[in-house]
């Protein structure tokens, strides 16, 4: 039996802040990542510089900021022309916890970064990292390597040099992993920058990103030709919101807190809500429920908060309850406002909750209808082999701090030829099944009737619980696990469709996957090897030495069960299925899924790519 190590003094640590930022990453700037997701650690640290740039044109310093990344080593640049940091707390405010002139509201009144962390972690995760700040004619500057103070001075400037800082940082490569920056997610987040802060200019490599309407520009540009009417756009010092509707079945919001976006939204964005739903139902004259109401629409909020508080340094989610009930009151009020002054654009948001309410009504029926066939067939699905644990995103695991059944997961393979393989292979404690039969019914285009008339797709959902509310969902997550055909992969772009139509906060969870299997198999009479690629293959092929025996799988069915165990066990692969923030997701999906053959048939003859060595 293993004895407990001693626990005495020797066991207790004091950490510095560098090393406490540096070993407890995740506290600082949540997950590290390697920059293929939006909310990255990379992107959290340029983001902590550009929130200092933007404190100042707040407080009415310094429109333009210029940001430089350099996309093939990591290094990023960012000056802004405000009123530059004391040149005599340059070094202190980059390493000093605690350490910053946002603790002043004299100074600073309406600031995001609030507790003296932000620039100082980005120094400590940065091998490289260079400030200076520019003051009347001086400049005073620090290098640093790994947060560790290497050369500081204070000379002249050069003429004509402007007030403000520069900061220039390479990230750390022990720490972000095989890192790059993705432009596309570094030009969102200016643009969010840019909605917020109208008039602010924002330069990166050259290109401008300006906006001069605020949120109005944010909201026309989200929805595009998809608007009911025209947005309802209000704005004070304190208070900026912008909504309308769209044809989508899910609701968009993006919050701000002090020209910040908010991933997560938090109290302001539930006021939000609540002050909508209570101006819609006062204006109508009825009581509508607030899924009618909030069903398609597309609106933004942002607010000036003298204290905000955040659930985490990244700054995700807004914690003040104090101030829900009163901005609760005043959306309403504004909200209200703009209905009686708008009559005709606030007749046409009513038409489109009627419609919504009454869509409802007759989806509730076919529910019904749904759910007393199914009972009368069987009683229970008979496409699934469950499993004998089940995800409760209410009940956390106290050794691992996670959801109970955080480990579970759901495969949705094709046919009983791959789901008896999977069947054979899987860890029935924690690993389902559901059995397509053959590719399922495309979704793109069709209303929320088509989940409860198909069988299988109700099937699916009763097997996910996913009916009323995601927080019933059984299985932590779910596997798409088709053949490496040309029928697999459609049927994995038809199980992205309906996903990403009726379930896509699902996607954003990162619940959803694809399960890589073995493309090539290569064995000599000692050994053999499974392939996922191309280079594996022939690596494989060196390894077993000429006159070797390489089979290539087609479907999942080929695949020996023993064999298929390793494939779904500790070493599986799975690609994530991802959404991204930056593209239009309804376009995108109408486009590669819609019934427009001959425009797609366009698009792949102009994209063509052909060796002219193969004619």
């Amino acid at each position: 039996m293993a004895t407990t190590p001693k626990y005495d003094d020797s066991h207790i640590q004091t950490l510095s802040s560098l090393e406490h930022i540096r070993k407890r990453t995740g506290m600082y700037i949540g997950r590290t990542g390697d920059g293929s997701q939006y909310e990255d650690g990379i992107y959290i640290l340029v983001k902590e510089v550009i929130d200092n740039a933007v404190d100042e044109f707040i407080m009415g310093y310094g429109k333009r900021v210029e940001i430089s990344i350099n996309y093939d080593t990591g290094e990023v640049s960012i000056r802004d022309f405000g009123r530059g940091i004391p040149l005599g707390k340059v070094v202190d405010c980059v390493s000093q916890i605690n350490t910053g002139g946002k603790f002043n509201d004299d100074v600073f009144q309406f600031s995001v970064g609030m507790n003296g962390v932000g620039t100082k972690a980005v120094n400590a995760l940065s091998k490289r990292f260079e400030v200076k700040s520019f003051r009347d004619g001086e400049v005073s500057s620090a290098s640093f390597e790994f947060g560790n103070l290497k050369s500081q001075k204070r000379t002249k400037c050069d003429p004509g040099e402007r007030n403000g800082t520069l900061v220039r940082f390479t990230p750390d490569d022990q720490i972000f992993k095989k890192f790059q920056f993705r432009e596309d997610h570094i030009e969102r987040r200016l643009r969010m920058y840019a909605y917020l802060n109208a008039g602010l200019a924002l330069i990166l490599n050259g290109k401008k990103i300006v906006s001069e309407n605020g949120l109005q520009d944010l909201i026309n540009d989200e929805a595009r030709f998809e608007k009911v009417y025209q947005p309802f756009y209000y704005r004070s010092k304190m208070l900026e919101l912008v909504f309308t509707h769209t044809g989508r079945f899910n609701e968009t919001y993006y919050s701000f807190v002090n020209g910040q976006f908010i991933h997560d939204g938090g109290t302001h964005l539930s006021a939000f809500k609540e002050g909508l739903l209570k101006a819609v139902n006062e204006f109508s004259n009825k009581k509508y429920d607030g899924d009618d109401v909030r069903e398609g629409v597309i609106g933004a909020i942002s607010i000036r908060l003298k204290d905000p508080i955040f659930e985490s340094q990244t700054k995700n989610k807004l914690g003040n309850q104090e101030i829900r009930a009163e901005l609760v009151a005043e959306i309403r009020k504004v909200i209200l406002e703009m209905l009686h002054r708008n009559e005709a654009e606030a007749n046409k948001l009513i038409g489109k909750i009627d419609e919504t309410s009454k869509l409802r009504s007759q989806l509730n029926t076919i529910k019904k209808q749904a759910r007393e066939r199914s009972q009368a067939v069987s009683v229970r699905v008979p496409q699934l082999k469950d499993c004998k644990q089940h995800l409760r995103l209410d009940k956390i695991d106290k050794k691992t701090g996670l959801p109970e059944g955080d480990d579970t997961m759901i495969f949705l393979t094709e046919g009983q030829s791959a789901g008896g393989t999977l069947g054979g292979a899987r860890d029935a404690m924690k690993q389902a099944v559901f059995f397509l039969r053959g590719k399922c019914l495309n979704t793109c285009g069709l209303a929320k009737d088509v989940l409860y008339k198909n069988e299988e797709f109700f099937n699916l959902i009763k097997t996910l619980d996913i009916e009323d509310t995601l927080e019933h969902l059984r299985y932590s997550k779910i596997i798409f696990a088709t053949d490496a055909d040309v029928d697999g992969l459609h049927i994995r772009m038809l199980l992205t469709t309906f996903f990403m139509r009726f379930f896509r906060q699902l996607i954003l969870d990162g619940r959803v996957f694809i399960l890589e299997t073995p493309l090539f198999r290569v064995r000599n009479k000692k050994e053999h090897f499974f392939c996922y690629t191309d280079a594996e293959r022939e690596a494989a092929i060196k390894k077993c030495g000429k006159g070797c025996e390489i089979t290539r799988f087609k479907g999942l069915g080929e695949i020996d069960k023993d064999d298929f165990k390793g494939f779904i066990g500790d070493k599986m692969r799975l690609t994530p299925v991802t959404c991204s923030e930056d593209i239009d997701v309804e376009k995108t999906i109408k486009f590669y899924m819609g019934a427009n053959s001959p425009e797609r048939k366009e698009y792949i003859m102009k994209s063509l790519v052909c060796d002219s060595s193969e004619f």
